[in-house]
């Protein structure tokens, strides 16, 4: 067997990366941590605030899409 020594990403316990069925996670407590805190939203991604005239030029673009589909 493979053997290649990794780092939980949730615990940070050192474990042999092909012997864990939890992949990448050391265990099933660590996979379940992990995703909770997906589904609680925990983890997000850094959004820059649009300005007035982007929201506007956004929505715009939408409408327009929108009213496309309903064409079709």
């Amino acid at each position: 067997m493979k053997q290649l020594e990794v780092f939980c990403p949730t615990c940070k316990k050192k474990f042999n990366y092909y012997s864990s069925n939890f992949r990448p996670f050391c265990g099933e407590k660590c996979r379940l941590i992990d995703l909770g805190l997906w589904l609680t939203e925990s983890y997000t991604v850094p959004v820059e605030k649009l300005t007035i005239e982007e929201q506007i030029t956004l929505e715009q673009l939408s409408n327009e899409k929108n009213s496309d589909q309903e064409d079709d």
